[in-house]
């Protein structure tokens, strides 16, 4: 089959590979019918996350029709039209017993290379570096689901691909975000970034009963797209002289009741900060650009709860003494979809959301790596494209 495959830093390419198996009886094949790329696969592409493999099939956000199914298999049958989250639960740990699926103790076989870095082990990712499991990933015309029962969730027939394939990943950790801030009426809510996941933690959070929600970006097409579709206000921060100040104002010199970091390791910003981000993480020196981080800590007001969903490594200059004197409640996790996708299908059935507005650019597989080059430098109004294999 044919798949797009990382070779090396900012090296991607389309080539043969071999084609998925059965391997446990409680495995699917899925003929992939749509996937795009994440936010989170730039890090490894531009080589910020180790353990890469060259040849290594990437993408984890996903969608397809089942055409294979383990002996062990019965919640879905060859032909169902499925979405997947992007972390694989087992469904019997304690991790995804309580829920936190994204902490499966059992489904990364390579804990070894996790455990000096993180102190512990996180479930594995689909296409996410040999650290997260080393399993191949969907930007392939095929992919091996295991855990099928627990990880494959049926599609309303009503729904489009499009409107479907965002609560794999962007629209469940954007909603898991929301859901982090223990949204009250009335209370205001601002987000950093305005990409696919800053998107659906806007929309989330007002869905959530948020009476304002503040979007926080630099890209025209983005800011318009969380005015217009998630009904935000924003801030264009290179516009101001301070995004905390700015804030501020808005909130009667409180700041937001919640702050959402929809951003992560590669963040942009403006200033000596960013300056001096930008000259460690290009010496590899640190991991993290934190500017998104580090205004969301300033900006949340006292007693305000901070939830972080960008994808963090190494970061410098964390202000704690700012999070511990104001008490600010901090919440963070990889996405756990399999408690949030059923939730998110029936919104969509029902018309209350609609991410498809998201999938800006449609390609094929063989366009892969020059999807990747609009998605990345965010290229004529590139929010997501999606990729048909």
């Amino acid at each position: 089959m044919r798949a797009l495959c990382w070779q090396d830093v900012n090296d991607l390419r389309v080539q043969s590979v071999p084609d998925p198996e059965i391997v446990n009886p409680r495995d699917v094949v899925l003929r992939v019918t749509m996937t795009t790329p994440c936010g989170s696969d730039l890090h490894f592409i531009d080589g910020y996350l180790p353990t890469m493999r060259e040849g290594d099939v990437i993408g984890h956000e996903f969608m397809g029709e089942v055409v294979e199914t383990g002996r062990k298999v019965e919640a879905v049958s060859a032909g169902d039209r499925v979405v997947v989250p992007s972390f694989i639960g087992c469904g019997s740990c304690g991790y995804c017993r309580d829920d936190l699926w994204s902490l499966c103790d059992n489904t990364n076989p390579n804990a070894e290379l996790q455990e000096p870095i993180l102190g512990d082990t996180t479930a594995g990712i689909y296409g996410y570096t040999h650290a997260f499991g080393g399993y191949a990933g969907s930007h392939a015309e095929y992919v091996r689901v295991p855990h099928a029962d627990e990880n494959c969730f049926h599609v309303p027939d009503e729904l489009e691909a499009e409107q479907a394939l965002f609560a794999s990943d962007a629209w469940a950790t954007g909603y898991m975000g929301a859901d982090f801030c223990d949204i009250r009426d009335g209370d205001t809510v601002a987000v950093w970034g305005c990409g696919g996941v800053g998107l659906m933690a806007q929309h989330s959070a007002a869905l959530m009963g948020a009476e304002r929600v503040i979007g926080i970006d630099r890209f025209p097409e983005r800011l318009r797209a969380a005015r217009n579709e998630a009904g935000s206000e924003t801030i264009d921060y290179t516009a101001v002289d301070s995004v905390v100040d700015t804030l501020k104002e808005m909130t009667g010199g409180r700041g937001p009741d919640a702050c959402i970091d929809a951003v992560g390791m590669e963040a942009h910003g403006t200033g000596i900060e960013h300056a001096y981000d930008r000259a460690k993480q290009s010496l590899r020196l640190h991991t993290d650009r934190g500017t998104a981080l580090r205004q969301a800590i300033r900006a949340c007001k006292k007693g305000g709860t901070l939830s972080i969903l960008g994808v963090y490594g190494l970061l410098d200059k964390f202000p704690m003494g700012v999070v511990m004197n104001k008490g600010i409640t901090v919440r963070t996790a990889q996405q756990h979809g399999q408690r949030y996708v059923p939730d998110l299908l029936e919104y969509a059935a029902e018309g209350e959301l609609d991410p498809s507005y998201l999938a800006t650019h449609e390609r094929s597989l063989e366009e892969g790596p020059a999807a990747y080059e609009l998605f990345k430098h965010k290229k004529d109004g590139c929010i997501r494209p999606v990729l048909t294999p």
